[in-house]
Parts: C-alpha cells; sequence; structure tokens
C-alpha cells in the first residue's frame, strides 16, 4: 500500500491555557477527498491553517509527501495546494496573468510555465474568460480561479476551506464537479459546514469537536448510521408502552400524541414483521408504520450531542 500524502500525528495547537486543537492524528491517500467537519469553534479553520503551513502548531508532526512541514518546509509546501474561504486572488490583472504570476511564485520551470497555465485553464473551465480582469468575473469564476492557482503546480495534497461558500446553486454544482475533477490526481482536504456537500464528494469524514477528533469513517460506514433504525407508529387502540418496549429488538419507545409512538430498535433486529402480526392478533389497529430515515445532520447532531455530554 503506497505511503499517505498527508499525515498527522499528536497535532496540537494551544493558546494559553486553552486547547484549540489536541493531539489530532489522521493521514489521507492519494486519490481521496477528506470531509472535515465540525461545529464553529471546534478547531477545523485552527487545524487548516497549521496543515497548509500559515500556522505553527505547538505539538505534533504534518507530514506532506514525505517531508517534515516543520523541519523541511520549503519542500513539504511545494507539494501543498490551498484555497483558503476568501481566494487569494490580485484582482487588477487578468485571469492569464494571475495564473501565469502563480505559475512563477510557484517556481515552475520559464519553459513549461505556459503549459501549465493553458492546463488550469482548460480544467477549470477558464478558457472564455481569460482576457477579462478577475475583479470583473462572477464570485463562481473567481472560486474557479482560486481552484486554478491552488493545483497550478500539481501538488501532491489540496486544502480548501469551505469551497462553496457564498455562491448560487449552479455555481455550487460547477465548483463541485470540479473539486471531484481536482480529487481524480490530487488528495484533497475539504473543510465545510454543507453537509450535503460531504456526502456527494467526500470519501470519507472526520468531525473534530472542542479540539479533538470525535468521529473517522467512511461515507459508506456514515451511510449505516443513517439507515433507519426508527419507526413511526399509529395505533387505533394501542397497547401499554411497556407491552410495545417488550418487542424484540426495540430498545425505546417514545410516546408522542394521538395513539403515536415512535420505536427505537438495534438495526440488525427490525421489529416491522413482529409488530404487523402482534397489531392484527392483538387487534391493535395499525394506522401508520413509517421507517425514519436519519439524514447526515441528525448524525451529526447525535454525534457532537453525545461527545458533549460524555
Amino acid at each position: 500500500m503506497s505511503s499517505p500524502l498527508l499525515s498527522t500525528r499528536e497535532l496540537s495547537r494551544h493558546y494559553g491555557s486553552q486547547k484549540a486543537v489536541n493531539r489530532v492524528s489522521f493521514a489521507i491517500n492519494k486519490g481521496e477527498v477528506l470531509g472535515f467537519l465540525g461545529p464553529n469553534g471546534a478547531g477545523k479553520s485552527t487545524t487548516m491553517k497549521m496543515l497548509s503551513g500559515n500556522l505553527a502548531p505547538s505539538e505534533g508532526e504534518i507530514t506532506i509527501n514525505g517531508y517534515d512541514l516543520l523541519t523541511q518546509p520549503k519542500q513539504a509546501k511545494a507539494h501543498i495546494g490551498y484555497l483558503p474561504e476568501q481566494p487569494p486572488l490580485y484582482k487588477e490583472l487578468t485571469v492569464k496573468e494571475f495564473l501565469t504570476f502563480s505559475a512563477h511564485i510557484n517556481k515552475i520551470q520559464s519553459s513549461k510555465v505556459k503549459s501549465a497555465v493553458d492546463s488550469v485553464i482548460e480544467r477549470c473551465g477558464l478558457t472564455n474568460v481569460i482576457k477579462r480582469l478577475i475583479a470583473n468575473l462572477s464570485k463562481g469564476y473567481q472560486q474557479r480561479v482560486g481552484i486554478a492557482q491552488a493545483i497550478i503546480h500539481n501538488p501532491a495534497v489540496v486544502i480548501m476551506d469551505e469551497p462553496t461558500s457564498g455562491l448560487d446553486p449552479i455555481q455550487i454544482r460547477e465548483i463541485r464537479h470540479l473539486i471531484r475533477d481536482v480529487a481524480n490526481e490530487h488528495s484533497v482536504i475539504l473543510s465545510t459546514h454543507i453537509l450535503p456537500e460531504v456526502q456527494m464528494l467526500c470519501d470519507r469524514v472526520q468531525i473534530i469537536n472542542q479540539g479533538q477528533l470525535i468521529l473517522s469513517d467512511t461515507i459508506a460506514g456514515l451511510s449505516q448510521q443513517m439507515q433507519s433504525s426508527s419507526l413511526l407508529i399509529e395505533l387505533g387502540s394501542p397497547p401499554d408502552h411497556n407491552e410495545l418496549n417488550s418487542l424484540t429488538g426495540i430498545t425505546q419507545v417514545d410516546v408522542l400524541a394521538n395513539n403515536q409512538f415512535r420505536l427505537h430498535y438495534q438495526p440488525e433486529k427490525n421489529p416491522t414483521d413482529m409488530l404487523i402480526s402482534n397489531a392484527v392478533t392483538q387487534q391493535w389497529q395499525l394506522k401508520q408504520l413509517t421507517p425514519e430515515q436519519h439524514s447526515l445532520e441528525d448524525v451529526f447532531m447525535k454525534i457532537i450531542q453525545e461527545e458533549q455530554a460524555v
């Protein structure tokens, strides 16, 4: 198995006694999109700044494509592409002028600058605007230029902080397609608070809260948690809720209004068939039976709340 393109070990950042990031360790491999999630103040932006080399950690290690970011910063940063929430654009330049400048500051050989610029212009869908001033472009096109400058030197890892913030729905869709295309050749770390974006773009998800990683899972693993594990039922002649609670697999019964109940159950022990059978034989008058699908937001909030309750 190939080595990770980016890895961190016991990464921490302290401000006095406050631990903004506390002993965070993870790795990302080639071709992966890693979603980095967390509530405001959780330590996301601080972590992104440390990964991009814009903020020194108090403790820990960061390795980029085999180079230690702390002891070999020039070599490591050469393998990083970074798109902050506000793209670092010189708006008085045309698109082509700015990307040519970006190629030079990323130390691309002079003989290869034109091909590098032409390549990102095509990949990022900028062909029709290369002669326009960046200041006159829409927010969506400015974001494309931001992505272009982040990948022009063909880095191993591309770090994007809220890449679709402030865009309209059409622009968001276009930028998502572009990010997925970028991930075919690079590893991408995507910091976002837009949960549907994570489902559409990411292979793996990490959740940070109060400076600590509290979850690291694949999208497939999160999808498992999103599968139905509760039933909403309405009974015309309901039994005592303790009788419902005694059904095999039921872990909790919530008594709702109008003879409605929410039955929580172990995912591997779906009680639907038994419930229907008992409702018929004991004349409970089953009027409604609806499996409840959990959204990624539900799973996210549950994980955060469980962590805060500890």
